[in-house]
């Protein structure tokens, strides 16, 4: 939930951060790193009421046990709703887009956003990507009279 404790929907989520991803990039334009552009998305979501955390560390479950592959989120937005994975390269690649996909998966998050700062235009260097094996917590499957959503 956001600062307002309303529930914002995915697609609400991802529009205020695409938002700001603009706004960082109106500001500074392309050319710097990307922990430039993070840290100042960071502080503009935060302006935004969003829920955040930076570089959270995203362990590898193998045999019930969490292994430390040193896989690290740059953003997660609104406890685990939307991962951000930004860069700041020439142009993004298949390898960017598995990246963010792996981060899905492990994570169980439905929804990834992989943003390249060092696009002309942000919207050139913007993918939406979705968690094809995404599977909601049983409290969000499961309705008052105790049927599964569909």
């Amino acid at each position: 939930m956001n600062r307002e404790n309303r529930e914002l929907s995915i697609n609400e989520i991802t529009e205020k951060v695409i938002g700001c991803a603009i706004a960082v990039h109106t500001e500074l334009g392309p050319g710097l790193l990307e922990s430039a552009y993070q840290e100042c998305l960071f502080h503009e979501l935060q302006l935004e009421g969003l829920n955040v955390e930076k570089e959270k560390p995203l362990p590898l479950v193998y045999k019930d046990v969490k292994m430390e592959c040193g896989y690290r989120v740059d953003l997660l937005v609104e406890n685990k709703v939307i991962i951000v994975e930004l860069k700041s390269v020439e142009a993004l690649t298949n390898v960017h887009v598995a990246q963010v996909l792996t981060y899905l998966k492990l994570s169980n998050n439905k929804i990834g956003l992989l943003i390249n700062f060092n696009s002309f235009r942000i919207k050139d260097g913007l993918r939406r990507l979705i968690n094809k094996y995404y599977s909601p917590p049983i409290s969000q499957r499961i309705n008052s009279d105790s049927s599964v959503v569909k």
